[in-house]
């Protein structure tokens, strides 16, 4: 990385901080920490905390990605920047690191707890580029939210809608109460929000099975087609705009 994207990533993380972006991260960890820490079965727990982890990586990072968008909107900042010599790409990435640095800190506290307190087998480094990988691609998920939304209201409005179609089935997966079998957990992985569960899945078994390789390619693909595809060529307009394509 340049020189002049590392200083963007600072500012970003300052700015997460000036926002109380980061604040409010912590205090999520904490109340998802204190909700999972006085569960006693160990089979429960197990099953829930890949799930609470997973909507800490995906919805969380989209989030906290239009926050910050919509907060540089009111300030008037974003158009500022393309008359600056940083590119577009420093622009975007800058920000989807930054998001990952700290969100990646809020999780891995809470694996921590978890590791220590209840014992809980974690294999950190697939667990690590398991939720890297689900970052990247939910922040950069949160530049679309934030192109299509007039506002941050709509915007909440649009990811949850976006979780419960996505992130409930399999959700009922997880669980075995719908779209049961191995044929649905496959059919389910065309869906970042599985792909996610079943890399963060990984990280606590380190079991690794065919779903994890195609959850590698489908959120690296994702990955790369969201932001070529979509989230660069449409970053101008957005920003000329000042709100909503």
């Amino acid at each position: 990385m340049g020189p002049k994207i590392l200083y963007l990533i600072q500012g970003e993380l300052l700015r997460l901080n000036k926002y109380r972006v980061t604040l409010v991260s912590f205090l999520v960890a904490l109340i998802w920490g204190l909700a999972l820490y006085f569960i006693d079965d160990m089979d429960i727990l197990s099953r829930l905390l890949p799930l609470i982890i997973q909507m800490e990586v995906t919805m969380m990072s989209i989030i906290f990605i239009g926050s910050i968008l919509f907060f540089e909107k009111s300030e008037q900042t974003i158009s500022t920047l393309l008359v600056t010599p940083i590119s577009t790409g420093e622009q975007i990435w800058s920000k989807v690191i930054a998001n990952t640095i700290h969100l990646l800190f809020s999780s891995v506290l809470i694996l921590l707890v978890f590791y220590f307190i209840k014992e809980v087998e974690v294999h950190f480094i697939w667990m690590l580029i398991g939720i890297i990988l689900s970052l990247v691609f939910h922040s950069l998920l949160g530049y679309v939210f934030s192109y299509h939304s007039k506002d941050f209201t709509s915007m909440l409005l649009g990811v949850m809608m976006f979780i419960i179609l996505l992130s409930i089935p399999s959700l009922l997966h997880q669980f075995d109460l719908a779209f049961k079998g191995e044929v649905w957990r496959y059919i389910l992985l065309i869906t970042p929000a599985q792909a996610s569960i079943e890399l963060i899945t990984f990280g606590f078994t380190g079991k690794f099975v065919l779903a994890t390789l195609v959850s590698y390619v489908v959120l690296i693909s994702l990955t790369v087609a969201l932001y070529f595809g979509y989230v660069k060529r449409a970053y101008k307009t957005y920003a000329i705009k000042q709100g909503g394509i």
